[in-house]
Order: structure tokens, then C-alpha cells, then sequence
């Protein structure tokens, strides 16, 4: 069954979705990251500016396959059509369908209001499917 963890209470989730990727491409895993269209240009321009030592290496979907086929992170407002189901990290407001053909889902929460009121509504879906759920407060993180 796909595991499922949220990562509550990022202050900018685009930044650290590409704090998040730069660890997993690093760790040699591949991730569909999913959104709105809009969402997913803001990643794009982040990755290649969030870090002036760092590359994420990444491109659309509609890339050249060859190219995805190479990216361990590819950006895909539909995840029908990619090549692996390691890690989907999910930047949109609903659950995507599909989800449970990957090994794990991470879901990026926020700090407003209308995030987390989508958030709330994931968190039932999933867990009246049967999943289980793992919580991560960035708050709590980085208190200590």
C-alpha cells in the first residue's frame, strides 16, 4: 500500500518542495512532483535558482522523452502518462488520480487558510481508504 505523509506548516511551499527534491534526486529517487500548471512553472523557476551550488535535475512531462526518461523529477499537471511511480509529491488541491500506483505520496500543507482547508479534505480521503497517515509539523522541526 502507498505511504502517505503531509508536511504541515511550510511557509513557502515551493521553497521547500525544492529543499525536498534536492534531497531526494540526491538520494537517487525519482519523484513526479503534481499541481496546478501555474504551481508547477513557479517550481520550475525556483529549481534553477533556489541554490546557486545546487542542481535539481528536472523537466516538464511534455519534454522530450528521452529527457524524461533521464529526469528523476519531472513535473506533470496529470500523472496518467509518467514513466515511474517511486515518490509523487502532490502540490495541488485534490488527491490526483492514479496516486496509488506510486510507492509514496508526500503532501506539501502551507500556512494559509484555503491550504489547509484542502489539506483537511486529502487527509479524510486518504484515511477513508484505509491508509495511514505519517505528520510532519515544520514547525516543530524547526523550533528545536
Amino acid at each position: 500500500m502507498t505511504e502517505v505523509a503531509f508536511h504541515f506548516n511550510a511557509p513557502d511551499r515551493v521553497a521547500y518542495a525544492c529543499r525536498l527534491l534536492r534531497k531526494a534526486a540526491g538520494s537517487g529517487a525519482k519523484v513526479v512532483v503534481t499541481g496546478l500548471p501555474d504551481t508547477l512553472q513557479q517550481l520550475d523557476n525556483a529549481l534553477w535558482t533556489f541554490s546557486p551550488t545546487d542542481f535539481v535535475p528536472h523537466c516538464h512531462l511534455e519534454s522530450d522523452a528521452r529527457v524524461v526518461a533521464a529526469s528523476p523529477v519531472i513535473l506533470a499537471a496529470s500523472i496518467q502518462a509518467v514513466p515511474h511511480q517511486q515518490v509523487l509529491l502532490n502540490l495541488g488541491a485534490a488527491i490526483p488520480d492514479g496516486f496509488d500506483r506510486f510507492e509514496r505520496v508526500i503532501e506539501v500543507v502551507g500556512l494559509d487558510d484555503e491550504d489547509r482547508q484542502h489539506a483537511r479534505g486529502r487527509w479524510k480521503q486518504y484515511t477513508d481508504q484505509g491508509y495511514t497517515i505519517s505528520r510532519h509539523d515544520l514547525v516543530l522541526k524547526t523550533s528545536h
